[in-house]
């Protein structure tokens, strides 16, 4: 088994508060949620009102599906009209790994 996650920086677009933020964000983790099937949530600069730290992570049998998951998530932020994806981080780990 394999595990990835993916951790991604983003730069929210007009958004003037936290409110407007979580407008923004929450329709997003549930969009990676459901067409992925992987876990997802905001991580980080909650008390940011213009970032947002989103991560994901999902398992698979194979290290080459979980790689294509975590581009296709990937490739789905960076399609946001509403944010800009300024970076990720991705952890591949195998249940082998100790």
């Amino acid at each position: 088994m394999f595990t990835g996650t993916l951790t991604a920086d983003l730069l929210l677009g007009d958004v003037h508060s936290l409110k407007g933020k979580r407008a923004v964000v929450r329709p997003i983790v549930a969009e990676l949620r459901r067409r992925f099937s992987v876990a997802a949530a905001e991580v980080g600069d909650q008390d940011l009102h213009r970032r947002a730290q989103v991560g994901l992570a999902t398992v698979a049998a194979d290290a080459g599906q979980v790689r294509d998951v975590l581009d296709a998530c990937e490739r789905l932020l960076a399609e946001r009209p509403e944010v800009t994806l300024l970076s990720t981080h991705r952890q591949l780990i195998s249940d082998t790994d100790s």
